[in-house]
């Protein structure tokens, strides 16, 4: 994978763009290596890492959130993103600003779908769920994370 040929890599700064070549790093690792994993979610972290610091870069540059959204230790993005986001919340909601700005639902939903599968699910630990992933699965989230970018970056005016 190329990630320099992708249409949003000079928009992303350095830390961010390191993030995405580790989590190929570790997939090229994982796929060569003769030690087996249990959960290969370690594999998608740091892409999901990068994945919030491009949104959160994007929500910025859109108007969507301010300068101490961007820097402060309070805005989440799943919570941002959240459709179903409570009605007493939803003045936090970048979801409706999204699907305004970009002529739909479909991006948003997309980005939402991406961020709970690929982030939520690959970082959080509930009981009685099977929330580890083998390395196909972990290949399939990166891909993931790629295409709601790609799309993003493709459907939505982001300068």
């Amino acid at each position: 994978m190329d990630l320099k040929e992708k249409k949003w890599w000079p928009y992303v700064e350095k830390g961010i763009k390191s993030l995405f070549v580790e989590a190929f790093t570790l997939m090229e690792f994982a796929k060569e290596s003769d030690q087996k994993f249990g959960d290969y979610a370690f594999v998608v972290f740091p892409a999901a890492k990068g994945y919030e610091g491009l949104l959160k870069k994007v929500f910025l540059d859109l108007g969507f959130i301010t300068k101490e959204d961007f820097f402060g230790k309070r805005f989440r993005i799943g919570k941002a993103l959240n459709p179903s986001l409570e009605k007493a919340f939803r003045h936090e909601s970048v979801y409706d600003q999204l699907v305004d700005h970009c002529n739909g639902k479909e991006i948003a939903d997309k980005l939402w779908q991406t961020w709970r599968l690929c982030r939520n699910l690959v970082f959080h630990w509930f009981p009685n769920e099977k929330n580890s992933l083998d390395l196909d699965e972990a290949k399939d989230r990166l891909e993931m994370i790629l295409s709601a970018i790609d799309s993003l970056f493709a459907e939505c005016k982001i300068n």
